[in-house]
């Protein structure tokens, strides 16, 4: 799809163009972005065959279980941890100001490079390698810039998995004895997807990566020109759904400025924008993220509405 064409009122490039102008004026946009990490990880699970919901996100983070699927006796062919790290990592190199800052405070509150060494160590090892590829094929910069170019980028993506899988990796142990890791098979769409965003914005499409966007289906259509298509409709339903989002927050953040007078000095309106982001957080991370004692994370969490 071009971006020189006249548009309608719900086309995907509108839309899409009135999120991405929303998003460099709006004041929760770290609001938005953190939480767009998230449905994109979400979308990403379920793309590698390991469907979760939103909340067992947001349990996982609050401290209140474990990695979803990870004690539930799964055969699952990937590892939620390994997910979430590769899907975190995308953002590690950004020069968004505004992304690193919320990437912090995620992993202030789960660090997901210790939970994929205690949960994900070996599909990290296989995807490694990999994922450092298709980012860096992902980041190479476009030419005319519009869907259908995306799409054949995504195409050549499918045949680097595909040389991949039938490859191994080698590993070398840190006593300088090598490894071949025999490869898996098992369906990489989700790696090309993950980048999905990155392509966005280096095509011109957006000015900041937008995690939420990963758009591929999990089996990928016939030809550029068909994923083309496909790409422009989800891309349309993503960005509304993006927009909606966008107004739940602002009212959210609104509502909560107003509700009661705070002192200059107080943390509290610092905890109710991190709890519209991570809901359910404990006092532990809230001790840590604020810098202030557990009882006094306690005592905040006790005042915050409900």
């Amino acid at each position: 799809m071009e971006r020189t064409r006249p548009l309608r009122s719900d086309d995907s490039m509108l839309l899409l163009g009135r999120l991405d102008g929303r998003l460099q004026s709006s004041p929760c946009v770290d609001i938005f972005l953190a939480r767009s990490r998230l449905e994109g990880a979400v979308e990403l699970a379920g793309l590698a065959g390991v469907p979760i919901k939103l909340s067992d996100l947001h349990d996982w983070i609050a401290g209140r279980s474990p990695p979803p699927r990870a004690t539930e006796g799964l055969n699952d062919p990937m590892s939620v941890a390994a997910i979430f790290h590769v899907a975190l990592s995308r953002d590690e190199d950004t020069n968004d100001p505004v992304h690193r800052a919320t990437l912090k405070v995620l992993r202030v509150i789960l660090d997901d490079r210790v939970e994929v060494q205690t949960y994900g160590s070996d599909d990290l090892a296989h995807l490694g390698p990999l994922w450092r590829q298709i980012r860096a094929a992902a980041n190479t910069p476009f030419t005319s810039g519009d869907l259908l170019e995306i799409s054949s980028r995504v195409f050549e993506l499918g045949e680097l998995t595909e040389q991949s899988a039938r490859m191994g990796s080698d590993v070398v142990s840190i006593d300088g004895r090598t490894w071949e890791l025999l490869p898996r098979q098992r369906d990489r769409n989700w790696l090309i997807a993950t980048a999905v965003p990155m392509m966005l914005q280096q095509a011109g499409f957006t000015t900041r990566v937008i995690p939420s966007l990963v758009l591929l289906p999990k089996f990928l259509p016939p030809s550029p020109a068909e994923l083309a298509g496909l790409l422009s409709e989800r891309l349309a339903a993503a960005a509304r759904a993006g927009l909606r989002d966008l107004d739940v927050i602002e009212r959210a953040a609104a509502r909560l400025a107003s509700d009661r007078p705070v002192t200059k000095r107080s943390k509290s309106p610092l905890l109710r924008r991190l709890q519209i982001a991570y809901p359910g957080l404990q006092a532990s991370a809230v001790s840590r993220l604020l810098g202030v004692t557990p009882q006094g994370a306690r005592k905040l969490l006790a005042a915050s509405p409900r």
